[in-house]
């Protein structure tokens, strides 16, 4: 199949292209009568509406939103949804035979309790909290003893969570780095 030769726009005719004033005008006249008799007697109301003005959010509800925005992800949230879990777990003491609640499921990685999600999510964003309380402590236009507050807290803030964090993989897991 040979090519198709390449030409340059065809010149317009009035046979092929009709006018404008065709392509809006319809044959019906019941639609000409419906389009322009209610006009001839009433006429639209003025309207001032004004646009409404969007102001942007504040950096500190920018930032709410997005770590409410990590904790619900971290925390399984979208799990907790799907799966419909339990909030908490229970099992039987095997000496007593009493029921005691179970917070985290053990030996399961890819399951958890609700509260389970909830107790690590909080501790992922506790170490993000402490971060950006060490990065506040940066700042060379705050007093001394704001500083030191800010450092401390932060500092603090990362090895609790990172502490915990670690009790808790080594309860979901009992073998898990030793």
């Amino acid at each position: 199949m040979a090519p198709k030769p390449e030409t340059p726009n065809p010149p317009h005719s009035s046979a092929i292209d009709p006018p404008s004033s065709a392509v809006a005008a319809s044959i019906d006249p019941l639609f000409h009568v419906l389009k322009v008799l209610p006009f001839s007697f009433l006429r639209p109301p003025r309207l001032r509406l004004k646009l409404p003005t969007l102001t942007l959010p504040s950096p500190m509800t920018v930032y709410a939103l997005v770590l409410l925005t990590y904790f619900m992800v971290v925390s399984g949230i979208v799990y907790d949804v799907i799966v419909e879990p339990p909030g908490i777990g229970s099992t039987q003491d095997p000496f007593t035979g009493s029921v005691r609640p179970v917070v985290f499921m053990p030996g399961r990685v890819n399951g958890q309790y609700i509260i389970e999600g909830l107790s690590s999510g909080f501790m992922f964003v506790l170490g993000g909290v402490g971060i950006v309380l060490m990065d506040l402590a940066l700042d060379k236009n705050r007093a001394k003893s704001v500083k030191a507050s800010f450092a401390t807290a932060g500092i603090s803030s990362v090895v609790l969570a990172y502490v915990m964090s670690m009790l808790f993989i080594r309860i979901k897991i009992p073998a898990y780095l030793s």
